[in-house]
């Protein structure tokens, strides 16, 4: 079955966006297809590549970059949201006249159409988060 995820939660607010996370680990577990993660609100934050969680927290972002390495996954970040709240890529941070840019590394800027893309696309939608 191929599924798309949403991510509204903050990576550091609530549990929701570490269980987006090992839920899309399960599913690829179980021999499912991952069609696109989209992030959106607060989810956009797990795609700050200057976040450093404390040493005894999973780091999100570096176990998301390893799960979308290890089976090429398409990481969407809205970027309507993602600008609000000061995530860039280079093409933003000029834009915006900001010194850097600090998009993660595997993680792609983009549009609400890539979000349509993958419900159109998807068995099923799973949204986490509010």
């Amino acid at each position: 079955m191929k599924f798309s995820l949403i991510v509204h939660a903050s990576p550091f607010s609530a549990q929701t966006s570490s269980t987006a996370y090992r839920y899309a680990k399960c599913l690829l577990e179980e021999g499912h297809q991952i069609f696109r993660i989209f992030y959106y609100g607060d989810g956009v934050l797990v795609a700050n590549q200057q976040i450093a969680p404390p040493q005894d927290e999973t780091n999100l972002l570096t176990s998301w970059q390893l799960l979308a390495k290890t089976h090429n996954l398409d990481l969407v970040v809205c970027i309507a949201a993602a600008v609000k709240r000061g995530v860039l890529d280079d093409n933003e941070a000029q834009r915006y006249d900001k010194k850097n840019a600090n998009l993660a590394l595997g993680f792609e800027l983009s549009g609400l159409g890539q979000l349509a893309e993958a419900i159109a696309a998807s068995d099923r939608v799973i949204t986490f988060g509010n």
